[in-house]
């Protein structure tokens, strides 16, 4: 895609290997965002859009009209909702606005491929994850799609039919009937218990720490151990954990690293020597858009302690590791069950197993709060993964999978159950629920800007599109001020749906390790990381009066020089909420 990446070779390289392999006498298409399809578009392809609900449609074919008025034009995907982020809010997107976009292009004649139709499950391991950092999305791929996860209509489907139907020719046919009921299934506790270590399947030694594809694991999770010299309290540990892990002294949990807070680093409590520093690693969705698609699971480089003597740091890079393998598949979780061993850890994690009866099968949603962050297995099937932290609370069970009589649950839960080991089957799911949790990296305070000079002051046009600005003077910072004065028609909520910073060679500075760290005001998923989420159809909007100026604040990761500002409003007709004036503060 034009929105990351200008490589028209290998696009080409693409295009003839389709080519190559019978696929030389139909018509193909490039699809992409209507600000960046010229960076990529070649000229014996159909060039086509990507925009979502609400977009304004004249300003997506706009810049198209332009280079090809005579192409024909179609949306290649139309954004019918959105997925769902672990430790966000469910997202949704309003029918009425999915099927007006509908009929105005199909008034205008513009083909369009609704994204999704039905979204459905990412079962087992399948759920990616978006960047910058990792942003890895929940099991259900409900998506807010016409037709929803469990395969049955919506009010927005009948919404999108009868649009449809105006513009058909024939009678469209009934709509078919629910092939399984939706069943409810009485509490079941997982009184079967083993501890994590059952689940071993293979230990590796080695100087340094190996990634998950170096093990020849393509998920699951990995147990990283090593032993310490004598560490003084406030020894800082960094480890580039991919994705999660829960770090232990002598089997005692101490803290955990989270790549999707960007918390690479934990303080340690003092350590004699010879202590056991191990790391509850589990490999979360991959990132599939975007810079960061070579995307390694694991201890994804070297891990250092650093503390202080005096006024001299030292660092210390452990020289041997033991890796032990647990592969998150139905043959190892049950042969854990099969093998006693004494756990090293102090925690609840392990594998719970557990069984229940059914007279009739159908449908049900797995409520599985009760316990914190694995996997799931239902008669050998791998439904998915659950984290405790929400919104995703269900896991949907197709009826299919389940039998007349006896049936079995397994739980590979890498952090322990919240209480009492349980589950349920809800005749409804629970996508919308989340488990706040302490999260240590939110000290962040809101910047005192008395004194400072901005580096750039922007008054913007109004409309859809990108807008560039350049600062009076370059400033050079690790930290990223934006500071909202004024918004266009006096609209109640300021929003800007993306920025870039750029470099002192006026190109954009990459948003990789970007963090949101402070805003004064934020409605609920409209959320300021959005700024930065390589989405044109995302935004960051406040909540509705809030009193301005308002300051949203982006940690850049490290030190950077800012000498201008690209800045994007939302993509709906009359970019509601655009920002008319706003200033960049660099520090």
């Amino acid at each position: 895609y034009g929105a990351y990446a200008a490589d028209k070779p290998y696009v080409s390289a693409i295009r003839d290997t389709l080519r190559s392999v019978g696929f030389d006498k139909v018509t193909l298409f490039q699809c992409d965002w209507s600000s960046t399809f010229e960076a990529n578009g070649l000229d014996d392809m159909l060039w086509t859009m990507n925009f979502g609900t609400g977009a304004n449609i004249d300003e997506q074919f706009r810049r198209l009209g332009e280079v090809r008025p005579d192409q024909p034009k179609m949306c290649s995907e139309f954004w019918s909702g959105w997925f769902d982020k672990w430790g966000s809010n469910h997202e949704t997107r309003p029918a009425e606005q999915m099927v007006e976009g509908i009929s105005q292009m199909l008034s205008r004649g513009i083909s369009f491929s609704l994204y999704m139709t039905h979204g459905g499950t990412s079962f087992g391991h399948w759920a990616g994850g978006n960047s910058p950092g990792l942003w890895p999305d929940v099991t259900s791929y409900d998506y807010d799609a016409p037709i929803n996860e469990y395969g049955l209509a919506t009010p927005k489907y009948y919404l999108l039919r009868d649009t449809l139907q105006h513009y058909a020719e024939t009678k469209l046919p009934a709509v078919p009937k629910a092939p399984m009921p939706i069943i409810a299934i009485p509490e079941v506790e997982l009184t079967e218990h083993v501890p994590l270590e059952a689940g071993i399947d293979t230990t590796l030694v080695s100087k340094t720490p190996l990634t998950f594809e170096e093990l020849d694991m393509g998920w699951g999770t990995v147990l990283y151990s090593t032993t310490l010299p004598d560490i003084p309290a406030g020894a800082v540990l960094h480890a580039p954990a991919h994705d999660y892990a829960i770090v232990c002294l002598d089997g005692r949990p101490v803290g955990t690293l989270d790549r999707t807070k960007q918390l690479e680093t934990l303080t340690l409590p003092a350590a004699k020597a010879g202590t056991r520093l191990t790391l509850i690693l589990e490999g979360m969705g991959r990132i599939n858009f975007g810079w960061g698609i070579h995307d390694f699971k694991g201890l994804a480089g070297k891990a250092t302690i650093t503390s202080e003597d005096g006024n001299a740091l030292f660092t210390i890079e452990p020289k041997q590791w033991e890796m032990s393998t647990l592969p998150d598949t139905y043959e190892n979780c049950t042969r854990a069950f099969t093998r006693k061993v004494e756990s090293r850890l102090q925690t609840k994690a392990g594998y719970y197993r557990g069984f229940f009866h059914l007279k009739r099968v159908g449908d049900t949603f797995l409520h599985t709060e009760a316990f914190g962050k694995g996997l799931v297995y239902v008669n050998g099937y791998a439904i998915g993964r659950i984290w405790h932290k929400g919104p995703q609370q269900t896991l949907y069970v197709p009826g299919c999978w389940l039998k007349k009589g006896k049936n079995e649950v397994i739980v590979m839960d890498v952090t322990g159950p919240k209480g009492r080991p349980v589950v349920s089957g809800l005749t409804t799911p629970i996508w919308d629920k989340l488990n706040p949790e302490i999260d240590v990296t939110a000290t962040f305070e809101r910047p005192d800007l008395t004194g400072k000079k901005a580096c750039l002051e922007a008054v913007t046009k109004e409309g859809n599109g990108w807008q560039s600005f350049r600062a009076a003077t370059a400033a050079t910072g690790r930290h990223c001020v934006l500071r909202i004065e004024g918004v266009h028609a006096d609209a109640a909520e300021a929003a800007i749906a993306e920025i870039y910073l750029l470099d002192s060679q006026g190109k954009r500075l990459s948003r990789d390790s970007w963090k949101a760290v402070y805003a004064d005001s934020e409605s609920g998923n409209h959320t300021t990381d959005k700024l930065f989420d390589l989405q044109e159809s995302t935004f960051w909007q406040s909540k509705p009066q809030a009193k301005k100026p308002l300051l949203l604040v982006i940690d850049l990761g490290s030190e950077q020089t800012v000498t201008g500002l690209d800045y994007l409003p939302r993509a709906e007709k009359g970019a509601p909420g655009s920002v008319s004036r706003l200033s960049v503060f660099v520090y």
